[in-house]
């Protein structure tokens, strides 16, 4: 096969991934009119349309769908065999990561690895996505390069980093009329709590504590991420218990301050993770020593 056609396989793959031709063809680094031409050659060459275009982007056929698992192999087998040999030059490379992260993570450490790469790396280009359920299909595919969080569902074939532990505390308006200096445990159950359901960030952890410390907790609002709790506690008299790291950083946005917990919390590792698929892409490497490099003990240490 020749290098031509490997090329009408990468833009298959990517078209895939991403529904889009423009974005295949600017996660490829050319031309939307070169992926275009490509994406025409590989339907005359299978006799299939392969994509539609429809409501949600650009669809696989039936034979698409089934195409691109060896498609997919194909692409593999080559990214092992050339992985030893091919190296990732950032200062040059243009291409673009998606990784997942949690809301948390792009408040404390997406703004500190854009303004790393803006500067070691500036024609890499980052798309991030919430962790969800189906984060870790994602990442076997290679829709994502990495995820960063806390995610004890993935199982064989992944490999995992710990970037740095993480705690909890209690987070509270400054002016708190009945929170003083140090959270009891009656105090805690007397008040009204506000809870946050994000997947990928350890908090399954806080609630099975609390459940099995027998702690009553009079939960009033429910939030679906972390974004808007500064803001919610700042101007209520609610408790919300937060990582660590992360209120840190709110306290210096909203006139909220850090308690410590009036029961003990298990901390939690925040790891990235990765596919066996993509362990010698000399891309994913780099990517990968950078974070750990960004987000190691050390600096996790220094940005809470």
């Amino acid at each position: 096969m020749s290098k031509l056609d490997l090329e009408w396989l990468a833009v298959f793959d990517e078209v895939y991934k991403t529904a889009s031709v423009s974005k295949a063809a600017d996660r490829l680094g050319m031309a939307q009119a070169a992926a275009s031409t490509m994406l025409n050659k590989l339907r005359a060459h299978f006799d299939d349309r392969l994509f539609a275009r429809t409501a949600q982007g650009m669809q696989p056929t039936p034979y698409a769908q089934r195409l691109v698992v060896h498609v997919r192999e194909v692409l593999s087998q080559l990214d092992q065999a050339r992985g030893s040999r091919a190296g990732f030059d950032p200062g040059e490379a243009r291409r673009n990561f998606r990784i997942c992260m949690t809301d948390i993570s792009e408040v404390v450490l997406l703004p500190g690895l854009l303004d790393h790469l803006r500067r070691v790396a500036p024609g890499v280009r980052i798309e991030t996505e919430i962790i969800s359920t189906d984060s870790g299909r994602r990442l076997e595919d290679g829709e994502v390069d990495l995820a960063v969080g806390f995610m004890p569902q993935l199982d064989a074939g992944f490999y995992q980093q710990t970037l740095f532990m993480q705690n909890f505390v209690c987070l509270v308006a400054q002016n708190h009329p009945r929170i003083g200096t140090r959270l009891t445990r009656k105090r805690f159950e007397a008040e009204a709590h506000a809870v946050i359901s994000s997947s990928g960030t350890g908090h399954a952890i806080v609630d099975k504590t609390i459940t099995r410390l027998g702690i009553e907790r009079n939960v009033v609002a429910r939030l679906s991420s972390f974004l808007s709790v500064a803001r919610i506690v700042a101007h209520t008299e609610l408790i919300v218990i937060v990582p660590r790291i992360l209120g840190e950083v709110l306290a210096t946005q909203e006139p909220v301050r850090l308690l410590d917990t009036p029961f003990v919390l298990p901390p939690y590792a925040v790891k990235q993770h990765w596919h066996e698929r993509f362990h010698a892409d000399a891309g994913n490497a780099w990517l990968r020593r950078t974070v750990a490099q960004l987000f190691g003990p050390k600096t996790a240490a220094a940005l809470a």
